[in-house]
Order: structure tokens, then sequence, then C-alpha cells
């Protein structure tokens, strides 16, 4: 997968960073799910799995991306499936956070990618040492077979938001 085909690419959406504000645009469906960590989890650990492209890659997603770690303009192409009817969607990070309670990125949608949109994943620790991790999203479709196919691609993303938290669960201990 040659991720320069990318480097000029837009975004094939306008909102870019709105995940980061919480404020998700209209005229697209939306997505927030949250779920706990678990005691004893690793703020360090987990985010290491999620900036470096771990969580995608347990998923089977196999990551392609232009740094090892997720950074503002990284391009990031995840394949799913086997030969020609392997699907690729092509991302670049729009946004990142690296703090001691926090730690997460969101990517937007690149031409090609079957959706367009923007997804962020959100590492975050209460007070009480309690941790959190939590996907938000806007999207739509963006090719003419997620167009035909809208409810089962939405059942399918909610699938991945959580096999998303269990991977960052399992590289947390």
């Amino acid at each position: 997968m040659d991720l320069k085909r990318y480097d000029d690419a837009e975004l094939t959406y306008a909102e870019a960073g709105a995940t980061r504000t919480g404020e998700l645009p209209e005229g697209y469906r939306h997505l927030r799910r949250s779920y706990p960590m678990g005691d004893g989890a690793s703020l360090g650990r987990a985010a290491d799995a999620l900036l470096t492209w771990r969580m995608h890659a347990a998923l089977g997603l196999s990551p392609r991306a232009t740094a090892p770690r997720a950074a503002p303009g990284v391009v990031v192409a995840s394949r799913l499936g086997i030969g020609p009817l392997a699907i690729v969607a092509p991302c670049r990070v729009v946004w990142t956070v690296e703090e001691d309670r926090r730690a997460g990125f969101a990517y937007g949608t690149l031409p090609g990618h079957p959706e367009s949109g923007e997804e962020s994943f959100l590492l975050e620790v209460a007070g009480d040492g309690s941790m959190s991790f939590t996907v938000s999203s806007f999207t739509r479709p963006g090719r003419w077979y997620t167009r035909v196919a809208w409810p089962l691609v939405s059942l399918a993303q909610r699938f991945f938001v959580g096999r998303y938290a269990s991977a960052l669960r399992r590289h947390t201990r």
C-alpha cells in the first residue's frame, strides 16, 4: 500500500477537529461510546497501544502509517480483508493529546475511504484513578457501496468500537 499517494490529499469533510470539542456537526451520523478500562489499567500502556496503531492491528485491520506514532498530519491506511475484496480506509491524524491524565487522537477520512468524517479515540483517567476509553465520531457514506449498505455499515462501526475497547483492555494489563 503506497501511502505517498495521500501526501497532498484533502480531507473528505470540512469540519476537521470537531471531535476535539465534542460538538459534532449536523448532517452526519454521530457515535459516542465510553468504556471503563477496569481496575489496574495503565494509561501509559494503553496510550502506547493506541498511539502506535497496535489497537487497530489487534482487530486485524493491518494499519500502515507514515510514522510509527499518531501525530497531526500522519497518514494511516487500514486494510480489512484480503486480495481484491479488501477495503482500504485512508485517514489523516487531525489532532493528538498526550497529558498526565489523557491521551488520544482523531483522524479524518481521505479520498477512497468508505466513509466521510472523523473519529477520535480518547483515554482519560478520572479523579478516583479509574480510566475510561471514549470513541466519538461523525460519519456519512463516502462511497457508493456504503450508501447502499449504510445500516450494515453503522452496525459494523459499533461492533468495531467495542472491539477497540477490548483490545485496549488487553494491552493495559
